[in-house]
């Protein structure tokens, strides 16, 4: 429950909350499968809703997806985001030795998992939003929580890695542009998807 309360944490006070969870000192299994799991279901169930109920508008007409076609586009999108938040979390673990962040390797493995799990918890809450799949309702809110992300990237590094601010602002630096060529990744393979096949079917009548 401790780590759960993090994801309020985060958003309260979140210098307090990352000298919190420095302190927890769990494990990066612990910490990624206490959140990552359970918060990564939020943008999927709420997309699923969202374009087999509500559907979305293309030209002068609202489409709704098949529920077979959005449950497989939901399924895969769930298990690219825990990839993707893994794969972040890897990235700022290895960056930690280039900036000479201190500790044991299990230290530094559960701080690196650790700022990548809170730092995607906005992106994840802002999720909701596709139960009313608008185009630019939806991008409008995943750049406020995107935003935010950054800002507790350049927040969080020097309280989680306990490092001075001239090295956790590049090493900030470094982790926003890890973080974004993950996200431009991630597209591309989805287009990548798309073109073999297995993409959107609309539902019709």
């Amino acid at each position: 429950m401790r780590l759960l309360s993090h994801t309020i944490g985060i958003f309260t006070n979140p210098d307090k909350e990352w000298q919190a969870i420095r302190s927890d000192k769990h494990s990066f299994v612990q910490v990624f499968l206490s959140h990552v799991p359970i918060l990564a279901l939020i943008p999927v169930v709420s997309a699923y809703i969202g374009v087999t109920q509500v559907g979305f508008t293309i030209g002068d007409n609202v489409q709704k997806l098949t529920p077979g076609s959005a449950l497989t586009l939901c399924v895969i999108t769930y298990f690219a985001m825990l990839f993707g938040v893994y794969i972040f979390g890897e990235f700022i673990n290895w960056m930690a030795k280039s900036f000479k962040v201190e500790g044991d390797e299990e230290m530094r493995h559960y701080e690196g998992t650790a700022l990548a799990v809170f730092v995607t918890t906005p992106i994840f809450l802002a999720g909701f939003i596709g139960l009313y799949p608008n185009l630019w309702l939806n991008a409008a809110v995943t750049l406020l929580a995107t935003a935010y992300s950054i800002y507790l990237i350049y927040e969080g590094i020097p309280i989680l890695m306990n490092i001075d601010k001239e090295r956790a602002f590049v090493y900030a630096s470094s982790v926003v542009t890890v973080g974004l060529v993950l996200l431009v990744s991630i597209r591309v393979g989805t287009v990548i998807l798309w073109s073999m096949g297995v993409g959107p079917v609309y539902q019709h009548g």
